[in-house]
């Protein structure tokens, strides 16, 4: 008498063979983003045509006109990798002359592709440039907020 398998449990256990046999050939392995302390911005005021560069650090708040920009992450990835190599989780809020702000955008942005998640506002463009472990710039932790 025959035994008849399942052509579900059949599929199953072939893909259970062919994943065991190329983990056991050594597949590719995916490089780890690796996090940055320091997220480096370009702004464009649309009114008078002006780039800016930035940089920012995690945690840290700047005002690029009437935005508050907030990086929460900042992650590269080696030049070899074919993902998005570097991005970043940003907070954007907007400012009022009342002195209320109002968030505009919260996501990941991308270096590799900027008008993938753009920052959208009638005034003024920001964009993604690099993640990176250190800046010009002094932590805020260093600066002294006297002077200012």
């Amino acid at each position: 008498m025959s035994r008849r398998i399942p052509v579900a449990r059949f599929c199953r256990a072939w893909a259970a063979a062919v994943s065991l046999l190329l983990l056991a050939l050594g597949s590719p392995a995916v490089a780890q983003p690796i996090a940055n302390p320091v997220a480096t911005f370009a702004g464009l005021d649309k009114i008078t045509a002006r780039v800016t560069q930035f940089d920012v650090y995690i945690d840290e708040t700047v005002l690029f006109g009437a935005l508050e920009i907030t990086p929460r992450a900042c992650y590269k990835r080696a030049p070899e990798e074919t993902l998005q190599r570097t991005s970043a989780f940003i907070e954007v809020n907007q400012l009022s002359l009342t002195g209320t702000s109002q968030q505009i955008f919260t996501g990941w942005i991308f270096a590799d592709s900027p008008a993938l998640n753009a920052v959208d506002h009638a005034v003024y463009d920001v964009w993604l440039i690099d993640c990176k472990t250190s800046s010009d710039v002094p932590p805020p932790e260093e600066r002294d907020i006297s002077r200012e």
